[in-house]
């Protein structure tokens, strides 16, 4: 059971230099997420994953066109701008950049690691046990929770981040959908942590509790100059699977037990060192269908840029923040 030192997760008052949702669910929001919890979810994701890998022609163009103009997917943006060349839907909505289609790099700044709209950001609350993230007014979560579960080691995987701060980008299905690295850095481990695939939006988020840590996602862990990263993505109904550059598909098969990935034990000759070692802005991930990307950094490990705003938009590449 989760120890209260202070106060409890769900009334977490938002910390001065945070920004979330104060909104109160309504009666609407609950119709449309408290259904959700008797869909076949998993179900239905695999049967999305089978339909956006179709081939024939006629079917998977038909898909694709409907989906630009219902979403206003500007092709422009992307590398190959025909339609038709796509190979199926999935290869359409994991479509690759345009060269200079975002901002330049620099490591004077943390980049934003997605295309979304920032659905939270600020400080983590160390006087909740497990340190306390808001979600949404009156629903919090805890980084314990987020990165490891119920594991063992839950506690000390979690350690750096229990007092430090977060962004949450949501990405909608018009979106570029890789991720890429906020900032340098090196591979030290990776977890699956099976769970639901709710759908990620406003409503849900103000009506099912703890929904990140209820969701099934992949956590990342990075060592940067500026002290240790977690990227975590996180699933939702219809994503038909995360990939990662070096482990290619992670859920298509949405397991039920925890999958651990190690990579700070490697011999200090081990080529794969050079193999998981990111510059910024390299992409390291896809969603096969959209969702969630949550970054958490130490104590201090950020300071936010002042143009920051709840719903705000972002483009992969845009500045969020310094390095302290």
């Amino acid at each position: 059971m989760m120890e209260n030192r202070g106060h409890r997760l769900n009334d977490t008052v938002r910390p001065p230099d945070a920004g979330t949702s104060h909104e109160s669910a309504s009666f609407p929001d609950y119709l449309k997420a408290v259904p959700q919890y008797f869909y076949p979810q998993h179900l239905l994701s695999l049967l999305m994953r089978g339909i956006a890998r179709i081939r024939v022609p006629w079917i998977k163009d038909r898909q694709i066109r409907w989906f630009i103009r219902w979403y206003g997917v500007d092709m422009r943006e992307a590398l190959d701008s025909d339609p038709t060349s796509y190979e199926n839907f999935n290869k359409f909505f994991t479509r690759a950049l345009a060269p200079n289609a975002r901002p330049t790099m620099s490591n004077r700044h943390i980049r934003s690691p997605a295309d979304g709209r920032i659905s939270a950001f600020g400080t983590i609350d160390s006087t909740i046990d497990g340190g306390g993230i808001v979600q949404a007014k009156g629903h919090g979560y805890t980084v314990t929770k987020l990165l490891a579960g119920n594991a063992e080691d839950a506690d000390a995987f979690a350690e750096p981040f229990v007092d430090g701060q977060f962004i949450t980008v949501y990405l909608s299905p018009r979106d570029y959908h890789r991720v890429h690295m906020p900032i340098a850095g090196n591979l030290r481990g990776m977890r699956y942590m099976p769970g639901r695939l709710f759908s990620v939006n406003a409503a849900t988020t103000r009506v099912i509790p703890g929904l990140f840590t209820r969701n099934e996602r992949v956590v990342m862990r990075f060592d940067t100059a500026n002290g240790p990263l977690a990227v975590v993505m996180v699933g939702a109904i219809f994503v038909g699977g995360i990939e990662t550059v070096w482990a290619d598909a992670i859920t298509p098969s949405h397991g039920q037990s925890t999958s651990i990935w190690r990579y700070d034990n490697l011999p200090p000759d081990d080529p794969k060192h050079l193999e998981l070692a990111f510059p910024q802005g390299q992409e390291i991930a896809r969603f096969n269908m959209g969702s969630t990307v949550i970054l958490l950094f130490p104590r201090g490990g950020i300071n936010w840029e002042p143009s920051l705003q709840m719903g705000a938009p972002l483009q992969m590449g845009s500045p969020i923040g310094t390095p302290t």
